[in-house]
């Protein structure tokens, strides 16, 4: 530890520090996230003036800090290595999420790393949900092609040694002294500011005709914030007033739709505006260096509603909407969403803090460059919860587990 270690920085601390900057960094690479943000907050405000309800899922103070972020990665090695970086921030490994499944398929498996305790959680609930690519999925990738994006791969550093033994240190210690969280933050965000190194043409419009967001990861050499998004208390005025500012969203917010009023919100709605043209530089493949743009960057935005149990969820799958319960007293008596009681027996609805296979899916797919290709023929490497977990080495928490212990209190 450096001399201040009497002033010493919290995981909490750290994790707020580090959504902050990533936001600030964000808004100077793509300036409509800015308007976003502001957006966002002059919905919010509206919504906390007119509506009585307004702070049932959660205070305004958290909403308005209340940011997700989207990163994509190459190998296992640095998906362990991030999550030793996030886990510095309380941040830890939630959910199991197959997006080679989806329409379109996309050829990488996700976790979300997030805080799990609830108090940590309304002091900031930043997440990252990280996204891996499965090169040796033969639908995708041909044994060549495997190949060469293994030894890319192999060949790049995405966190400094630095970064990673100042993560080690707050996980193990559970504090850092100002100047080292001050260190962590300016090489943890320099990690995921967008390179200015030419990317290899060839190389990046190869795996993009199997997968844009392969290309977005594999055909670089470093990695960036993919989206930031901020949460708003009514989206579907948030995607109108967006419109009105002339910046062009996506054709639908994906998730439940909008619900009558009185009704109880459930699970996650998302939009985003669409991927941006932004300045790249290119090397040819006779080595010179040209500008284009790639579009690779969206910025998405967030209402969250009540954590659904299984029950709940596999109605919802089925059924949709429809086929739940209008109020929070059905939803809690047939089991179908999770609540915790106030000391007067008010039902207190739980915040679904975590993402849907299908909406993540289409945010992604709304946002490609292309089609891509993928061979249904062959078959699909495996991959799943367990296989993560001893890649993370350390615990891969099932969401519902957490809304349970919740609910009971634990």
């Amino acid at each position: 530890m450096s001399e201040d270690r009497g002033f010493a920085v919290s995981p909490t601390t750290l994790r707020s520090r580090f959504a902050r900057a990533l936001s600030e960094l964000y808004g100077r690479e793509v300036p409509a996230y800015t308007t976003l943000v502001e957006v966002s907050a002059e919905v919010n405000a509206d919504v906390l003036a007119t509506r009585d309800d307004a702070e049932r899922l959660g205070s305004i103070r958290r909403v308005t800090a209340e940011r997700h972020g989207a990163i994509r990665l190459g190998t296992p090695d640095e998906l362990a290595q991030v999550a030793r970086i996030f886990g510095a921030c309380g941040m830890y490994p939630v959910g199991f999420y197959d997006l080679r499944e989806a329409t379109p398929a996309i050829p990488v498996v996700s976790t979300a790393f997030r805080p799990v305790a609830r108090p940590e959680l309304r002091e900031n609930p930043f997440r990252v949900f990280t996204s891996l690519l499965v090169v040796d999925d033969r639908r995708f990738f041909d044994e060549r092609l495997e190949a060469e994006l293994r030894e890319f791969l192999a060949a790049r550093t995405l966190f400094p040694r630095e970064l990673l033994e100042l993560a080690d240190r707050m996980e193990s210690e559970h504090e850092l002294s100002i100047a080292d969280a001050d260190r962590f933050i300016e090489l943890a965000t320099a990690a995921f500011a967008l390179s200015p190194e030419p990317v290899d043409r060839d190389w990046y419009e190869r795996l993009e005709a199997v997968s844009s967001v392969a290309a977005d990861i594999g055909g670089v050499a470093s990695t960036h914030i993919n989206h930031l998004t901020p949460r708003v208390l009514d989206i579907d005025e948030l995607y109108r007033r967006m419109q009105s500012r002339g910046i062009e969203m996506i054709d639908r917010i994906q998730g439940p739709p909008r619900t009558a009023p009185g009704r109880t919100d459930v699970l996650l709605r998302q939009t985003s505006f669409r991927a941006l043209a932004e300045p790249r530089s290119f090397r040819e493949v006779d080595g010179t260096i040209v500008t284009d743009s790639l579009r690779v960057r969206f910025g998405e935005v967030e209402q969250r509603g009540v954590a659904l149990t299984p029950a709940g969820r596999e109605r919802y799958d089925a059924e949709g909407l429809g086929g739940l319960p209008d109020s929070d007293a059905d939803l809690h008596a047939h089991d179908l969403a999770y609540f915790t009681r106030t000391d007067a027996g008010v039902l207190v609805p739980i915040v679904y803090e975590d993402f849907l296979p299908k909406s993540a899916a289409g945010i992604f797919a709304s946002n490609l460059t292309g089609e891509g290709s993928s061979d249904t023929s062959r078959r699909g490497s495996l991959r799943d919860a367990a296989w993560m977990q001893d890649v993370l080495g350390r615990t891969l928490h099932d969401p519902y587990e957490l809304y349970a212990a919740e609910r009971a209190g634990a």
